[in-house]
């Protein structure tokens, strides 16, 4: 694609305007530990929620979940919408009010609170090497592999390389407010170029805008046979679940914007306006790639190439910049929020406890700047070392690394709070248990191949339901739970006192008394969220039990 000088323009005044911003928040930020890792603790709801959103959307979305819409149509909004009643579910009414009233810095600090040390080590070591190698390694690759595709002339290397230093400019140096700050202009800049890619999309002649799109209402499904490889309806009972409870509710880098709001309320209305933007949003990054193949056929060979191939064939000069601008807004607010994320566990799960013990909060925070810059450092070779070749989209693959290491933890964390009879050593077990449990099903069923080993030939029926990756998942989270209830109810618990405020009742439902006045009428978060809730629901009734199970 050759760039006009316009779209040159316009994508090189955001990139200042974006470190511009960083560096401003930058030089009020890092005075403390609390400063540099949770903004100080002055966050209101509205940068709560929109910052969640904007670390969350990045590569993976526009590039490929799109991709993920056009090799599966509607069912892709699995994706989104069941963090409604799934994952953000569990963080709003379970998670968040023990994170909140306990101080909490990171994950790994609760599980230390409730089970002990050795529980916080062994998730703190999964987590960092996942958003390492996964996480953030992935979003540079796709971020990459969309520039390079948009302008060739850019080698996906150097457009790794780009991408991870710009961000660092700022993240490093200024902690979570100029991440946070950053962010803000981030989701305004992605939306923006997001609705331009989707409404130029959706009222092209071969789509015929709304009212062509409705007229397609009855051939979108949302719920796919049990045996669908991808998204089966099964994966609600167990697979789904354990990834959106981890993700949403056990995950640093989406709980971190949480814990530095300004107080339960801000938090908490923070969270009921993701709920809002996770259901509307994915009408600028699914919609488009659910009716690409009216635009532009199905021959793409790969399917995360959509949203470049769509940016080619349908944009002029100068919405091009808009929309390149669009695209590294969300990589750069995905990359600073999970490198914040890295330093923050690597900092206070390690340093302070195991390598200086009486750190100072300069200190804390020079180490957690090494941190980041070796975290870029790394995650940028592991990106360009990832081929890409898969027949699928990226986003597929990364929710079956998910549903590797998922089970474990969400049964530690959910057992944990919600039954004060488990113990470290439960926990324990179904942590160490995932990984290998997981592998093994996976083995069974001839996903992995062990020279000279063959699985156990197993009834054609078992094979059937557990070849889908999800459906293995939901095996080894419900195993995991079993495991987990079964030592536990056989080691002993620790004494009720010292679980005082970690296990969840009916209290933790009702916010402080200190702000229940202000929390009545159409401020009461739970107002919102049963509107949303009830949205969802709806959503599902229509386009799930009303169009039918498909194949």
């Amino acid at each position: 694609m050759e760039l006009t000088e316009l779209d040159i323009g316009i994508f090189i005044f955001y990139i200042l305007l974006v470190l511009g911003i960083g560096v401003l928040a930058s030089r009020s930020a890092a005075a403390t530990k609390r400063d540099y890792f949770l903004a100080g603790d002055k966050l209101p709801w509205w940068m709560v929620g929109g910052s969640i959103i904007a670390a969350n959307i990045s590569s993976h979305h526009f590039v490929s979940i799109m991709g993920t819409a056009y090799f599966l149509g509607f069912s892709a909004m699995n994706i989104a919408w069941p963090a409604v009643f799934l994952g953000f579910f569990a963080l709003l009414w379970i998670f968040l009010p023990f994170y909140l009233r306990n101080g909490f810095y990171t994950m790994p600090e609760f599980l230390d609170r409730r089970y002990g040390a050795a529980a916080r080590l062994v998730y703190g070591i999964l987590l960092l090497l996942t958003y390492v190698f996964v996480e953030i390694a992935a979003v540079l690759f796709l971020g990459a592999l969309a520039i390079h595709t948009l302008v060739p002339s850019v080698g996906i290397g150097e457009a790794v390389v780009g991408l991870a230093v710009l961000t660092s400019l700022y993240t490093i140096t200024g902690g979570l407010r100029a991440v946070v700050w950053t962010e803000m202009l981030q989701l305004l800049v992605l939306l923006c170029g997001g609705t331009i890619l989707a409404v130029k999309t959706l009222w092209h002649p071969a789509v015929g805008g709304i009212h062509g799109l409705l007229e397609r209402c009855n051939e979108w499904h949302l719920l796919l046979a049990p045996t669908n490889p991808d998204f089966p309806c099964t994966m609600f009972f167990g697979g789904l679940l354990c990834i959106s409870v981890f993700y949403c509710a056990a995950n640093q880098f989406i709980v971190q914007r949480c814990l530095a709001a300004k107080d339960e309320w801000h938090a908490r209305m923070g969270v009921v306006a993701v709920n809002y933007l996770q259901v509307f949003l994915p009408a600028i990054y699914i919609l488009p790639g659910i009716v690409a193949p009216l635009i532009i056929g199905r021959h793409l060979a790969k399917p995360d190439m959509v949203f470049p191939t769509l940016v080619q064939e349908l944009l002029p000069s100068g919405l091009v910049g808009l929309v390149m601008a669009g695209l590294i807004a969300a990589i750069m607010s995905h990359l600073s929020g999970a490198v914040n994320s890295c330093t923050t566990i690597a900092t206070v799960d390690f340093y302070l406890p195991y390598i200086n013990r009486n750190a100072t909060d300069r200190q804390a925070v020079r180490f957690g700047r090494i941190t980041a810059a070796a975290i870029f450092a790394l995650a940028m070779v592991w990106a360009m070392l990832m081929l890409g070749k898969q027949d699928k989209p990226v986003f597929l693959y990364l929710l079956n690394v998910y549903g590797v290491f998922t089970p474990g933890i969400a049964a530690m964390f959910l057992c944990g709070i919600l039954w004060k009879r488990t113990t470290q050593a439960g926990a324990l077990a179904a942590g160490l248990l995932t990984v290998p449990l997981t592998l093994f099903l996976d083995w069974l069923c001839g996903g992995i191949k062990i020279p000279y080993l063959s699985p156990p030939h197993l009834p054609e029926i078992i094979v059937k339901y557990l070849s889908p990756f999800l459906n293995r998942t939901g095996v080894a989270f419900w195993f995991c739970v079993l495991v987990c209830v079964i030592v536990s109810l056989f080691t002993t618990p620790r004494p009720s006192a010292e679980l005082e405020g970690l296990i969840w009742n009916k209290e933790s439902l009702r916010l402080p008394k200190e702000m229940r006045d202000r929390a009545r009428g159409l401020r009461n978060p739970l107002l919102w969220w049963l509107v949303i809730f009830g949205f969802t629901v709806f959503l599902y009734i229509r386009f799930g039990f009303m169009t039918g199970i498909v194949e």
